[in-house]
């Protein structure tokens, strides 16, 4: 993009994840690619001792500068550099969680947050993390959503899946599936709906998007046979939103609703929990799919998996969703 006289070239921060699971993996194989390096500048928030690792691992060749955490800036002397924190040391071997993971992928992110906040960065994209680490951390936050959601002062926030066909947003983030009837709302349900409608405007051009409401309960209630939800909550949410100017429909039975959206029959879905969301996401775009947090006054992106200590170390992770 330019004015003219100069080229804007955007600083993206990408927080290197759990040091234990797949997150350096993937963050070296996907800025090996030249043509994306090309694209922006990078500051990945980690340890150079175990992306070096990695590096060697995969054969490939180091092509970041290493700069104390404490010295980035935009002016950055390499395309790629590492924000390195040399205060924490996570052995190469460790794949599982650990206090000392969650100790250090919990700073990247409140790191790389507050650059972005104070014009370092133009976006953030977040490596995997476990949140049993981040537990483990005495962390104040669920997960990364919340964490963005509290450090950027953000009243409202969702989460949002991009999938191939499917965009999708869910009412409720990390609460269990016993709980979720004790915290449902029309509020929760109306506000995903009003910030997916903002998000598929903005970030993919659609002027008027057409969004469908999955119901709570199978069949998404049959009239009041299988749980209320879907008439004291739901209907009422789509109701506010259908009156402040959103093409809303719902709710319908979600195992056939998805099926419908992928197709192109809406331009987004709203689901009521993690699952029910998450499922149809991995099976449409396993590898490939992104998070999108949105609410909040900054870009955030994630892959759309977890930090799979299973396969972490052996150098098969598919890099394709960061």
């Amino acid at each position: 993009m330019t004015d003219g006289s100069t080229t804007f070239e955007p600083v993206v921060g990408i927080t290197m994840g759990d040091p234990g699971g797949i997150g350096p993996e993937i963050v070296v194989k996907a800025l090996a690619d030249p043509l994306l390096r090309r694209q922006a500048k990078y500051i990945i928030f980690g340890l150079d001792e175990q992306l070096e690792y990695v590096a060697d691992q995969l054969e490939i060749e180091p092509y970041w500068l290493r700069l104390p955490h404490e010295k980035i800036s935009r002016d950055l002397p390499r395309q790629v550099v590492v924000a390195d924190y040399d205060e924490y040391s996570v052995p190469s071997w460790l794949h599982l969680p650990s206090l000392v993971s969650g100790q250090a992928s919990l700073q990247f992110c409140i790191d790389a947050i507050d650059a972005a906040r104070a014009g370092i960065l133009d976006a953030v994209v977040t490596s995997p993390i476990s949140k049993e680490s981040w537990h483990m951390a005495d962390a104040r936050w669920l997960g990364h959503t919340e964490l963005f959601a509290d450090r950027c002062y953000s009243q409202r926030k969702a989460m949002m899946f991009v999938a191939g066909p499917l965009k999708l947003a869910l009412a409720t983030i990390h609460e269990a599936l016993f709980e979720i009837r004790n915290k449902f709302t029309i509020g929760c349900v109306f506000e995903p709906i009003d910030l997916l409608n903002e998000a598929l405007k903005e970030f993919f051009g659609i002027g008027r998007p057409r969004i469908a409401v999955c119901g709570l309960n199978p069949h998404a209630g049959e009239n009041g046979q299988f749980g209320d939800e879907e008439q004291r909550i739901i209907s009422p949410a789509i109701l506010l939103a259908q009156e402040a100017g959103i093409e809303c429909f719902g709710p319908f039975a979600a195992d056939t609703l998805f099926l419908k959206a992928a197709r192109g029959a809406y331009d987004g879905v709203v689901a009521m929990y993690h699952d029910q969301g998450l499922i149809p996401v991995k099976l449409l775009a396993f590898d490939k799919a992104v998070n999108v947090t949105i609410g909040i006054p900054m870009i955030r992106t994630s892959p759309a998996h977890g930090t799979a200590f299973d396969i972490a170390g052996r150098g098969v992770a598919n890099e394709s969703s960061m």
